[in-house]
C-alpha cells in the first residue's frame, strides 16, 4: 500500500522539482547575461500547459481528464496569445468560461446521478445520498441518517453547507466535491475519520476536526477546489 501511494505521488513531485530547476536555470542565465528574466516570464502560460498535461497523464477517471484537459486548453490559448497568434480575444471571449463551467456542471450532474442511482438501488433511504448544488447562491442542507453512503456537492460562485452531524456511516463513504470560485463546508460527527483526497487549484482543502477514537467510520472527500475552498469540521 505504501509503495502504491509513493509511486502515485512521484509525478507531482517531479513536476514541482522540474519547475524549481527551470526557474533556477532562468535566474542563472539572466545573471550571466544570456537571457532576460522579464522576457522569459512572458511565456508563463507554458507552465499551465505543462501542469495540465502532467495531471491528465495522472488522471484515473474521465472526469479528471476532462477537467485538466480544459485547464491545458486555456493555458494553450494564453500561450498562443503570448506568441503573437491571437486566435481569441479574451476580452470578447470571456463568456466561453461560462460555457465551460456549464458543460462541467451538466457532465457532473449526469455522471453523478448515474452513480447515485446505483447506490440507491442498494439503499432506498433518500437521505443516505447527498446531492447538493449551489450556483451563484447558497445551499444549506442537514442530513440525519444511520446509513450515510456519500454523494455529490457542487458550488460554483456560491456556497454549500452540508451538515452530517446527526448521521452515521457503516464503514466508508465518499463525497465528491467540486468548488469553482465558491466554498463548501461539510460538518461531520466527532467519531468520523476524514480522508482528504482532493486537488486544490488556486484554492484549498482544510480539515478542522478532532482525532476520532478509531477509524471504523471513514469519510473520503474527493474532487477539486478551483479558486475556491472546501472545509471539513465538527
Amino acid at each position: 500500500m505504501k509503495s502504491e501511494i509513493a509511486s502515485k505521488n512521484i509525478p507531482s513531485q517531479v513536476f514541482l522539482g522540474l519547475g524549481v530547476i527551470g526557474l533556477g536555470v532562468v535566474f542563472l542565465l539572466d545573471n550571466l547575461g544570456y537571457v532576460e528574466f522579464r522576457e522569459v516570464m512572458r511565456y508563463w502560460p507554458a507552465l499551465i500547459v505543462l501542469f495540465g498535461g502532467v495531471k491528465m497523464l495522472e488522471a484515473s477517471s474521465p472526469h479528471e481528464r476532462m477537467t485538466f484537459g480544459i485547464i491545458t486548453l486555456i493555458g494553450g490559448v494564453l500561450l498562443l496569445n503570448r506568441l503573437g497568434l491571437h486566435l481569441f480575444n479574451m476580452r470578447n471571449m470571456w463568456p466561453l468560461l461560462l460555457i465551460i463551467v456549464g458543460c462541467v456542471v451538466v457532465y457532473r450532474a449526469l455522471v453523478g446521478r448515474r452513480a447515485m442511482a446505483n447506490v440507491m438501488k442498494v439503499d432506498e433511504d433518500s437521505d443516505s445520498v447527498a446531492d447538493v448544488t449551489a450556483i451563484l447562491g447558497g445551499y444549506d442542507r442537514r442530513i440525519t441518517t444511520p446509513t450515510f453512503r456519500g454523494g455529490e456537492v457542487t458550488a460554483i460562485m456560491g456556497g454549500c453547507n452540508l451538515d452530517l452531524r446527526g448521521s452515521s456511516i457503516e464503514g466508508d463513504a465518499v463525497i465528491n466535491v467540486f468548488a469553482v470560485m465558491g466554498g463548501i463546508t461539510i460538518k461531520v460527527p466527532p467519531d468520523w475519520a476524514i480522508v482528504l483526497e482532493g486537488t486544490p487549484i488556486m484554492g484549498g482543502f482544510d480539515e478542522k476536526t478532532i482525532v476520532p477514537p478509531n477509524t471504523a467510520k471513514r469519510l473520503h472527500i474527493r474532487g477539486y477546489a478551483i479558486m475556491g475552498g472546501v472545509e471539513v469540521r465538527n
